[in-house]
């Protein structure tokens, strides 16, 4: 073995690697397989396995492969990569290197469109509750379409034949190829700065890829967003567009959208020539019954002889006047007889019984009172005695009426402790009838005098 040359795990990689690239069979490949583990990262490249019933390999497409497909790598979806095989050093596993796909079986753009299609539609950009009504007589259309196309002739003709009064306002896009999405944003904004009162966005017929653009989601929002009503006119009655879903309506050619656009002149006139046979016919008619009225009024007798209608009037008021004096007169008697039979039954109630009545219960409840009160001062006076018996019994100065006396010292202080006086101090002795002031002539503690 030790003749034997001695590689490391890096040359052996890059070897292998160097085999992998040489290997004009593995450059550009086409592999079929179902899409799984798809993850795109944050730096714009996306990381997925390919595999089939047999094997799986590791796959990776960097962001600028990434940002070029038309529908979005989905779990489980089965497509066709074209790629190239290499080694990726770091890990020693090979892998594609992706720089396009396919789904398998259905065109790319398909996929897309029915993608954004299913994601607008669930946010409810499809609803005809949020799509704007068009206006019955616009002055000003605008149209967004390339101004080369056959579709411009054919609306500006349209309209001009149709409703010559409108004014045309062209805003020229691209309409196909990479620029296109944002030529036709921009001619949406510009129609929207210029406040025309309808807009047709369109072009003519073309394949799938030429239409695309109308597919575009920022196609899509302009439309959505815009304040202005959008006619939406792509290609022929057979092709359908992300734009002809969330348009406010959609026509199938761009001369139908002219024709939705704005009504027939010769319309216009023949229902302004209804309006004005029904307007004046309404005239005549209110007319003939306001003249029948009218003479109805002078044919009346009242318009014939209004000085005997006055007089009917005043023999009327001569009546309303005999019956409220009629009336006021039997409202006083009412009262009259009202007031008669008050004052006689008040002379029917005898008051000076009614008084005695009264004062024997004023009398009543005086006693009670009385009784009350006196039951109520004895309690109280017996509650008295009681509590100041209880008093003099603990009265410390009944005890000097035994004979006792309570000494105090010179100034004002009990004395109860030999300790507290001297021999030659001054005391006060209180007795029952008055104060003894003395004076010590010695003071005996525990036996001892305070002279020895």
């Amino acid at each position: 073995m030790s003749n034997q040359r001695v590689l490391t795990v890096k040359a052996l990689t890059m070897y292998i690697k160097q085999k992998f690239e040489r290997d004009p069979h593995l450059q550009r490949i086409f592999v079929k397989g179902e899409c799984s583990n798809v993850k795109l990262h944050s730096s714009g490249h996306m990381y997925f396995t390919l595999k089939d019933s047999g094997a799986r390999i590791q796959a990776v497409m960097f962001q600028k492969n990434v940002q070029s497909l038309k529908f979005t790598p989905e779990e489980g979806m089965q497509v066709i990569v074209e790629a190239r095989v290499s080694l990726f050093e770091k890990s020693g596993t090979y892998q594609l290197y992706a720089s396009g796909m396919e789904p398998d079986g259905i065109g790319a753009l398909y996929v897309a469109y029915e993608q954004l299609k299913e994601t607008l539609q669930q946010q409810g950009w499809f609803s005809e509750a949020r799509k704007k009504p068009l206006p019955r007589f616009p002055m000003t259309v605008g149209v967004v379409t390339s101004p080369t196309g056959a579709a411009i002739r054919d609306i500006i003709t349209t309209l001009d034949r149709r409703f010559p009064q409108a004014r045309v306002l062209l805003f020229p896009v691209l309409v196909q190829g990479d620029r296109a999405k944002v030529s036709i944003v921009e001619g949406i904004q510009r129609a929207n700065d210029q406040k025309v009162d309808v807009c047709i966005v369109g072009r003519g017929g073309g394949s799938i890829e030429e239409l695309w653009a109308f597919n575009e989601k920022e196609v899509a929002t302009a439309i959505f967003q815009s304040h202005v009503p959008i006619i939406s006119a792509v290609g022929h009655e057979t092709d359908v567009t992300i734009a002809d879903f969330v348009a406010d309506k959609r026509a199938p050619t761009p001369t139908a959208a002219a024709e939705i656009a704005v009504p027939h002149h010769t319309e216009v006139l023949a229902a302004l020539r209804q309006w004005n046979v029904r307007l004046t016919k309404s005239i005549q008619q209110k007319v003939s019954l306001d003249e029948a009225r009218l003479k109805r009024a002078i044919s009346s007798y009242a318009y014939r002889n209004p000085g005997r209608l006055i007089e009917e009037k005043m023999l009327v008021l001569d009546r309303l006047k005999e019956k409220l004096v009629k009336d006021m007169k039997s409202t006083i008697q009412w009262k009259a007889l009202r007031q008669h039979d008050i004052q006689a039954r008040l002379r029917r109630v005898r008051l000076d019984k009614l008084v005695e009545r009264k004062r024997q219960t004023l009398e009543q409840v005086e006693k009670a009172i009385h009784r009350v009160s006196r039951r109520q001062v004895d309690s109280s006076s017996e509650q008295f005695g009681q509590v100041l018996s209880k008093l003099e019994t603990l009265n410390p100065l009944a005890v000097l009426k035994r004979g006792y006396t309570v000494t105090y010292t010179e100034d004002g202080k009990v004395l109860s402790k030999t300790t507290q006086v001297q021999q030659g101090d001054t005391i006060n002795l209180s007795v029952t009838d008055g104060t003894i002031i003395t004076e010590v002539q010695f003071v005996d503690r525990e036996g001892k005098k305070d002279d020895e």
